[in-house]
């Protein structure tokens, strides 16, 4: 990592392993990422984090325009995950992270975890704004918590995974925020299955069609405003485009999933064709909530992933 990222407190551990520093002013590249996470849950001091929870960054705040911030002891200038909940735009909630507070943490990041106004109470647009709005606050407000509002990673479960998509992509929603995407370092989606709304909603209701079943009362289609137009303007792969400033892309999805991992594939391919660097990565033997849930366990192919993936793009 970039900065002062966590590695520059496990000062010696690294030369017991015989793992290169990336702090160097060098950059120089590691022998093996895993070495440095599992020298982490060596350790026989656990350090602790400091928590604030439901911060509102909006102004009269809803109940839901809130989030929460996990910051290392004594945390300055330090990279910002920002994570986005699950749920199908309907439920889900802040504190559903699991491992990722303590992991990244302890790795010597800021966490942040946000909540947003959830449908039917409010339109999927209003959903973005909100995801905006929160990014506004982490970027005028996370320096006193310890974070680099300059370098910030985007990331999202299920439905979350569609709005760090979109968000990374659509710049619409930051720039009405007076922000651009040049702030975030990389975005990673994580088992989502609406990057291409039109397409999910003809491959599901098909496969309804097809074997006789009744179609959703409040399926993609109603959830994404049930005009054609929208689906679109919803959709990541409609916004991406060459010389945008779209961040480096790691899409996470289960490989046995079709849907999803078609979705994966096609956002794949259109950040290729934008020459967008964009990583994939297939989980195998793993769920849609267990690729999510096992996310900072040192054991853990995605995690290992994932952590090669924000090592890259930090010390670009």
């Amino acid at each position: 990592m970039a900065g002062n990222c966590c590695l520059c407190q496990l000062a010696g551990i690294e030369t017991i392993l015989g793992v290169n520093s990336i702090l160097s002013p060098e950059h120089r590249p590691m022998k093996s990422f895993a070495a440095v996470i599992i020298a982490i849950t060596l350790m026989s001091a656990v350090r602790a984090q400091d928590v604030k929870s439901n911060i509102p960054y909006a102004e009269p705040a809803h109940e839901r325009q809130v989030l929460d911030v996990y910051s290392p002891p004594a945390a300055k200038n330090l990279p910002v995950v920002f994570w986005i909940h699950g749920g199908g735009w309907q439920a889900g909630d802040k504190t559903s992270v699991q491992l990722k507070p303590k992991s990244f943490t302890e790795m010597g990041f800021v966490f942040v975890s946000t909540n947003y106004r959830l449908l039917p109470d409010v339109e999927m647009e209003t959903i973005f704004r909100d995801i905006a709005k929160s990014m506004h606050w982490v970027h005028d407000h996370i320096a006193k918590y310890g974070g680099d509002p300059n370098r910030i990673l985007v990331m999202g479960h299920s439905a979350g995974a569609q709005l760090a998509a979109l968000i990374c992509t659509d710049d619409r929603y930051l720039k009405a925020e007076g922000l651009s995407l040049a702030s975030i370092k990389g975005c990673v989606p994580v088992d989502g299955d609406t990057y291409d709304v039109p397409a999910i909603i003809e491959t599901a209701e098909t496969r309804r069609r097809v074997h006789h079943q009744p179609q959703a009362k409040f399926g993609h289609r109603e959830k994404f405003g049930n005009e054609p137009a929208k689906h679109v303007d919803y959709s990541a792969v409609t916004h991406v485009a060459k010389g945008k400033g779209i961040p480096p892309f790691l899409i996470m999805y289960v490989a046995d999933h079709p849907d999803n991992s078609a979705q994966a594939q096609r956002l794949n391919s259109v950040l290729n064709d934008a020459e967008v660097p964009v990583t994939l990565y297939g989980g195998k033997d793993t769920s849609h909530n267990k690729i999510n849930d096992r996310i900072g366990l040192p054991d853990d192919p995605g995690t290992m992933a994932l952590l090669d993936f924000v090592d890259g793009v930090l010390t670009k």
